[in-house]
């Protein structure tokens, strides 16, 4: 239960910013590049329009552009109506002409006049500084004057303004279709060009979504360079067939980096766009209608805010494997959505989902590993009761924690000890005393056992076994098996006195000690194991404790063969075991030597 409702919390929290960050738009920089790359893909360009550029090569022929006579621009009309029969629809300047310069003037006016189908640019003059919106475009107070083309060429061409709008990152993405000024309303170069296309064909123009601030993101259609572009000078030395350009849009501007004409686009990467080349994108969405304007954050944000709730916490409960294929699917048809939202006239805030669902996926995963590893750790501990805690933590260091029935022949020594005396005490002491007894005396074995790297095999009522050199090799495990018998036996006299002082009974212990070849493994069944060690060698072993005295530790002759130089005993002679044919010649150790301290042996493991 309080699992479920941390998970509740969490979801909220994850739900909480997921819709603040989509409200406040606090990564704007990142969604922008986001939804650049989701909603700025190449969709093909119309082959109708084409661009007539001002270029490199134009200049070098014909010179800076500021000396010339506009009368190759009127050289330039009457070229492309050369051939009646395959004249261009439209032709557009994006080219300011304010202002009389020469006699060129009215041969340009008068051609536009003649043509009929002349679209040129005005310039709009705004107030102030710029300031950003809610949506990160710069806005300005208002228009504070216009540059017009001169007198004789407004008349006889269709004018709309060429200003386009930069969000905060310099980028140009949405336009302002029509701007007031003095009780008279503007459009934009690309507008007038698309109504004047739709009455040359005959048809309705379509007013396109904007938002309540009168703006309409574009949705590109080609990339720099992407749109036919042919040089100016081509067109009017002859080299290039006007026929080419029957029915077309013609668009004629700057196509030079010298000229400062260019923007930062959408999808230009780290190319830029010159201005001709954006008013034929913003055309041809007019013509096939393809604008969007932002929709309304709040909704967008309640329905991403509970779908991140949930899936974070599906995260926290499911598998990762699961929640890495819920988070793929929900991010995927998250970004699915977007797109087909902004082909239909909307668009959104596409990061934010995406990016808090990551992290909360993270967060699940890191948790999960927190919580496993907690889990893992308590496990640990707990079997640290049963096996000595050297051996648990290189089982750990190995990350082997499989567990299968089975054993292994190893040579071992094996310890037995037992309380001397306690079935009488039991007889004569309250049961809670008889329980205290017994565990000081666990205590005493356990810690023995394990001071000595030990492995503690089982309790056997009040008395305990354990195996030295197994599972794991263990250096000079036959000497170490005597020491914690020794431990044990000297513990038990500070013991025996601390009980006689306290229930007035004391104990001793009785300790056997063998060594030799048993069979070590996992035996039981696959529901229920016990680690233990099988064979002759844990008989004699029992034998031995068996036949010690109070505190008296024996062991067989093959265990002194091996330490019989480290080892002070008093020989006891041959005694019957039983279940044994042949008696055992039996040592009970007086004294160690040459030991290192407990503590310097558990740091040399």
């Amino acid at each position: 239960m309080k699992n479920k409702l941390k998970a509740l919390i969490e979801s909220l929290v994850v739900g909480l910013l997921v819709f603040f960050l989509t409200i406040t738009n606090l990564f704007q920089s990142l969604d922008y590049m986001v939804r650049d790359r989701l909603y700025q893909m190449p969709r093909g360009i119309n082959s109708k329009i084409k661009i007539i550029g001002i270029d490199e090569k134009t200049l070098m022929e014909l010179g800076p552009i500021q000396t010339w006579s506009r009368s190759r621009y009127a050289e330039l009309i009457e070229k492309l109506n050369s051939y009646p029969e395959a004249c261009p629809m439209l032709i557009g300047f994006d080219i300011q002409f304010t202002g009389r310069v020469d006699e060129g003037d009215d041969a340009f006016a008068e051609a536009a006049k003649k043509s009929g189908n002349v679209v040129v640019v005005e310039q709009l003059i705004y107030k102030g500084r710029a300031v950003m919106d809610e949506n990160g475009l710069r806005t300005y107070d208002g228009v504070d004057n216009v540059d017009e083309p001169f007198d004789a060429l407004y008349e006889a061409t269709n004018v709309g303004f060429s200003n386009v709008a930069l969000d905060s990152d310099g980028v140009v993405r949405r336009i302002k279709p029509t701007e007031e000024y003095n009780g008279k309303t503007y459009s934009m170069f690309s507008k007038v060009l698309y109504d004047t296309y739709c009455r040359l064909q005959g048809t309705e123009p379509r007013e396109i979504p904007v938002d309540k601030y009168g703006i309409s993101v574009i949705n590109y259609s080609g990339r720099p360079g992407d749109y036919e572009c042919v040089s100016m000078v081509d067109v009017l030395n002859g080299t290039i067939d006007t026929r080419t350009f029957k029915d077309s849009i013609i668009l004629v501007g700057a196509y030079a980096p010298g000229l400062q004409d260019n923007f930062n686009v959408p999808n230009g990467g780290s190319n830029m766009m010159y201005g001709v080349e954006v008013h034929a994108n913003i055309l041809q969405s007019y013509i096939q209608n393809r604008f969007a304007v932002n929709g309304n954050p709040y909704v967008f944000a309640i329905v991403t805010a509970i779908l991140a709730m949930l899936l974070h916490y599906l995260f926290r409960r499911l598998k990762i494997w699961m929640s890495l294929i819920l988070l793929v699917l929900a991010v995927s048809a998250e970004l699915v959505t977007c797109v087909i939202l902004n082909n239909n006239g909307l668009t959104f805030h596409a990061v934010y989902f995406p990016l808090v669902m990551v992290l909360s996926f993270f967060y699940s995963l890191a948790i999960g590993f927190i919580l496993e590893q907690a889990r893992r750790r308590k496990v640990m501990n707990a079997f640290k009761k049963y096996v000595a805690p050297q051996i648990v933590d290189e089982i750990s260091k190995k990350g082997d924690f499989s567990i299968k029935l089975g054993g292994e022949n190893r040579d071992i020594a094996v310890l037995f000890v037992d309380i001397r005396g306690f079935t009488t005490m039991s007889e004569a002491l309250e049961p809670e005393q008889v329980v205290a007894i017994l565990n000081e005396y666990l205590s005493l074995t356990t810690k023995s056992i394990f001071d000595n790297l030990g492995t503690l095999d089982k309790f056997v009522g009040d008395a305990t076994m354990a195996v030295f050199n197994a599972p794991f090799d263990l250096p000079d495990y036959e000497f170490k098996a005597v020491c914690a018998a020794m431990d044990i036996v000297k513990g038990g006299e500070a013991l025996e006195k601390d009980l006689l002082e306290k229930y007035g009974r004391s104990v001793g212990f009785g300790v056997g000690v063998h060594c030799g070849p048993a069979v070590v493994g996992n035996v039981g069944c696959e529901v229920r194991m016990d680690y233990t060690a099988i064979g002759d060698t844990v008989n004699t072993s029992a034998r031995l404790e068996a036949n010690a005295k109070k505190g008296q530790v024996l062991i067989s002759d093959t265990l002194y063969e091996r330490l019989k130089d480290r080892l002070v005993v008093e020989e006891i002679g041959v005694i019957p075991l039983k279940g044994k044919s042949n008696g055992v010649f039996v040592y009970s150790v007086k004294e160690v030597l040459n030991r290192e301290p407990a503590e310097k042996e558990s740091e040399n493991a």
